[in-house]
């Protein structure tokens, strides 16, 4: 639907047009009616109406000049001059300054809705030209967009200017939007970024399916999203809503449009190593890219040996030892692209412990599923640590059939494991698991034995440890918080000051002065 202003001194005459054709059968409704040239003006230049229907004599300003004041403020809607016979030589000045026709007065029926009709038609003709015109610029931005991505881009440099692409700094981001949303619900990614993103100034993007390949662009663009990064450090979206099944990799920031595929490349291997995320991981950056020239060779030999600690602790009914070894099993395939060669790995190393186990225990009746079973659970399992529990769940379930360790020997297991692995990404929710228990209940029985939670005597180990590193000045204070399991400098700041009292830069500081050091 198109809108119309009527625009005449004459109010009888302007009630008349309102009424002399059947305006919305025409495609218009009238979104405005003026007396004076000014006001009129005024109304053309604010409300932008597509046509304006304009008394060539008008008080204030002749019709003539409201058009040419109009077309220089760049108004590209349509006039139709309505005039008397003595006006003729005001309507061809009209006529020359943009007005696309006139109708002399009385105003007969037939010739305004002909006369509207045609100025219809020209707005739909201009807005199917502008809409294709529109259609191919985006068409050629999305092609320039990929090919920055790529790398093979050759165009003219003027080129990333006039697609509104050029910046000082770029990070590249996929971001594989949540699965099975409720319909209207927006999950947009300038919606995760806070930003409106208006005529694409913070990022442009390409969208395949439910997954968005994002150019981010400039400081403002960078620094929003390395805040979102901390926000999902310090508190990691609920479980329970639409975040849970999203997942974002990214590149490193680069400082040149010829740069962009490096961080291209890295957010796509990243992607690409979703499976090897930890439990809760929604988030995979450059620096998390795995040195893949030192890739271990998962032969025979690395097979037999972890199946030899494993049979020997489940044996031993040694549950820290064996959570240890699943541990830094889970740490060694991490280094490998090859998740075909992991999932089989896994299946054989499986195999054979529970072959071992089943000759030393001959007689005994072992809750171990069917090889079958096991081998299409391993194969569903779509990230690495899902089969670590897997294998774990099976190896508690062992020692249970075949010893009963007190519930004090377990928690001792579990403080043992914290304190040699609490430099890693360490959640309740992963380690529960590796010794039988459900996050929930282990939550409570360790808060219970030992006078705290999980996450404070974690917390706790890591500034200890931090605190010793601070001694050594060789060391920067980002460097210490990753050495000790923080990603985020910031959330280890705060972290540090909670539990010392002080800032690391203070304590390190306060070193010089024994007396002050906590």
């Amino acid at each position: 639907m198109y809108t119309v202003l009527i625009a005449d001194d004459e109010q009888n005459i302007r009630e008349g047009l309102k009424c002399i054709v059947d305006w919305n059968a025409l495609g218009f409704q009238i979104c405005g009616e003026t007396a004076n040239g000014g006001d009129t003006l005024r109304f053309i230049l604010n409300e932008n109406p597509d046509l304006v229907l304009l008394d060539i004599r008008m008080p204030k300003m002749y019709g003539t000049e409201i058009i040419r004041s109009a077309r220089e403020h760049g108004y590209t809607g349509k006039f139709i001059i309505l005039s008397g016979y003595s006006d003729f030589a005001y309507a061809q000045t009209a006529i020359r300054y943009g007005a696309d026709c006139y109708l002399t007065k009385p105003i007969d029926e037939d010739e305004l809705e002909a006369a509207v009709t045609e100025a219809a038609a020209g707005l739909d003709e201009e807005r199917s030209r502008s809409e294709n015109i529109a259609l191919l610029k985006s068409r050629a931005k999305d092609v320039v967009l990929r090919e920055l991505l790529t790398g093979s881009h050759s165009g003219p440099p003027t080129e990333i200017g006039d697609m509104n692409l050029a910046a000082d700094t770029y990070q590249v981001v996929i971001y594989e939007r949540p699965q099975d949303i409720p319909d209207g619900t927006d999950c947009c990614f300038a919606g995760l970024l806070k930003v409106t993103n208006k005529g694409n100034m913070t990022f442009d993007s390409i969208r395949d399916g439910e997954t968005e390949t994002i150019l981010l662009k400039g400081g403002f663009a960078l620094g929003k999203f390395r805040d979102f990064l901390a926000e999902c450090e310090q508190e990691p979206p609920n479980a329970h809503t639409l975040w849970e099944s999203a997942f974002l990799s990214y590149g490193r920031p680069v400082d040149s449009p010829e740069n962009i595929r490096i961080s291209y490349g890295e957010a796509l291997c990243l992607q690409k190593r979703r499976f090897f995320c930890m439990q809760g991981q929604r988030t995979l950056g450059f620096h998390e890219l795995p040195n893949l020239t030192s890739a271990p060779a998962l032969d025979r030999a690395v097979l037999q040996e972890y199946c030899r600690k494993l049979t020997d602790y489940l044996l031993s009914f040694n549950r820290g030892m064996v959570a240890e070894t699943l541990f830094s099993l889970e740490e060694l395939l991490c280094r490998t692209d090859d998740i075909d060669s992991v999932r089989l790995f896994l299946t054989d190393l499986y195999l054979s412990v529970k072959e071992n186990i089943n000759l030393t225990y001959a007689t005994a009746q072992l809750p171990f599923p069917a090889n079958a079973e096991a081998i299409s659970h391993i194969g569903g399992c779509r990230h690495l640590y899902e089969i670590i529990r897997y294998i774990s769940e099976m190896t508690e379930k062992i020692i249970t059939a075949t010893g009963t360790p007190s519930r004090s020997t377990v928690l001792d297991d579990i403080l043992y494991y914290i304190d040699h692995n609490y430099r890693h990404n360490m959640k309740l929710e992963s380690i529960a698991p590796l010794f039988g228990y459900n996050s929930a209940y282990l939550g409570k029985i360790f808060s219970r034995h030992f006078g705290e939670n999980f996450n404070s005597y974690v917390d706790r180990k890591r500034i200890g440890h931090s605190k010793e590193l601070l001694r050594e000045k060789n060391l920067k204070v980002y460097e210490i918080a990753e050495a000790v399991g923080y990603k985020n400098v910031d959330y280890f700041h705060k972290k540090f000051k909670k539990y010392v009292g002080m800032s690391p830069a203070e304590y390190r500081k306060s070193l010089e002065r024994p007396e002050d050091v906590h």
